[in-house]
C-alpha cells in the first residue's frame, strides 16, 4: 500500500489575519501590522504571548484563530513570567525566532507590572511590546494607571484625578539594553524601532500609543489622527533609551495645541482640563528629554 503524502502546508506569514474581532479605528490593529510586516521584512517570526486584554479577543472563538503565529493566552499577571519562560527554553533549545508579549496597559502599567520588572531586573531574552489605549478596553473600559487625568472611564464617571504614569522612566530604570515610545502615526519611526528591537538581545521595551474609539469616545475615522496630535503636541514623545542611558528625541513637536488632542474625545469634558497646565507640562517633559538627548547621545548618533 502506497504511503500517503504528509499534509504540508506553507508557513503563515501574516501575522495578524483578515477578518478579526477588533474594532473599527482600533489602534492595535495598525499595531499588529506594523509588527507582522517588521518581522517579514526582517525574516524573523515570533510566538506571541499575550495576557487577558483586548489583544487576546482578537483571536477570536476556538478553533479558529486571527493570528497566524503561535500565540500563548495567559492571566493580567502572568504574561511577562510566561514570555520569560517561552524565551529560555527557545534559548536553550537553540530555536530561531522572536518571543514577544503583546500585552495593554492594563496588564503592563498595573497587574503585570510586577513579572514586568521582575523580567527586565533579569534581562530576559524577549521584546515586550505595550499597546496603551490608556483604559481597561477588554474588561468594560475602566480606569488604569495610564489613563489620564481627567478622562472619564467605567471607573471614573466624572474624571480621573489622578496622572499618567511614567512606565518608560520604570522601565528605563531597570538599564535594559533598549527602550522607545512609538506612535502609530509615524509608520517609518515604529518600523525602524521594531528593526532595531528585532536586531538586539536582551529585554526590549516598546510603549505604543493605541487609540481606542471605544474607551476614548471618538469617530474610529479620527484614530490615526487622533495619536498625530498627541505626538506633535507634546503629549506623547517620541524617544528611545539605550541601556537606560543614552537617549534620542525621534520626533520634535511642531507646537500643535493640545486641545486639539481633548476636544476630539467625548471622554474629556469642556473645561475640566487645565490647558495652560497640561502646555507648561508637554514642553517642560520635551525640554527634559531633549537635554538628556544632549548631555547622554546614543553613541551611533
Amino acid at each position: 500500500m502506497a504511503a500517503t503524502a504528509p499534509d504540508v502546508r506553507p508557513p503563515d506569514t501574516c501575522l495578524l489575519r483578515p477578518g478579526n474581532t477588533n474594532c473599527g479605528g482600533c489602534g492595535m490593529s495598525t499595531g499588529l501590522t506594523m509588527l507582522g510586516r517588521a518581522l517579514q521584512q526582517a525574516g524573523d517570526s515570533c510566538t506571541l504571548v499575550i495576557p487577558a486584554c483586548c489583544g487576546i479577543v482578537t483571536a477570536g472563538a476556538y478553533p479558529t484563530t486571527s493570528y497566524g503565529v503561535p500565540t500563548i493566552a495567559t492571566t493580567f499577571a502572568s504574561a511577562a513570567a510566561t514570555a520569560s519562560g517561552v524565551a529560555s527554553i527557545r534559548d536553550l533549545n537553540g530555536e530561531p525566532g522572536q518571543v514577544i508579549c503583546w500585552a495593554g496597559d492594563g496588564g503592563t502599567y498595573d497587574i503585570g507590572l510586577a513579572t514586568l520588572s521582575a523580567a527586565a531586573e533579569r534581562n530576559e531574552n524577549l521584546i515586550y511590546i505595550c499597546y496603551d489605549n490608556e483604559i481597561y478596553g477588554n474588561t468594560g473600559g475602566q480606569r488604569s494607571s495610564a489613563t489620564p487625568a481627567g478622562a472619564r472611564t467605567a471607573t471614573t464617571p466624572f474624571g480621573k484625578a489622578e496622572g499618567k504614569k511614567d512606565i518608560m522612566s520604570i522601565m528605563t530604570a531597570h538599564r535594559i539594553p533598549y527602550a522607545a515610545t512609538l506612535s502609530i502615526a509615524h509608520p517609518e519611526d515604529v518600523a525602524q524601532k521594531i528593526k532595531t528591537a528585532l536586531s538586539m538581545q536582551g529585554f526590549r521595551f516598546l510603549l505604543m500609543h493605541s487609540p481606542c474609539p471605544t474607551g476614548w469616545k471618538s469617530e474610529p475615522e479620527v484614530s490615526i489622527e487622533l495619536v498625530r496630535i498627541a505626538v506633535a503636541s507634546g503629549l506623547f514623545p517620541v524617544y528611545e533609551v539605550y541601556d537606560g542611558a543614552s537617549y534620542r528625541v525621534n520626533v520634535t513637536p511642531d507646537g500643535t495645541d493640545p486641545a486639539e488632542y481633548f476636544e476630539r474625545q467625548r471622554r474629556f469634558r469642556d473645561g475640566e482640563i487645565d490647558l495652560d497646565v497640561t502646555r507648561k507640562v508637554c514642553a517642560e517633559r520635551m525640554r527634559r528629554l531633549e537635554w538628556m538627548a544632549e548631555q547622554f547621545p546614543f553613541a551611533g548618533d
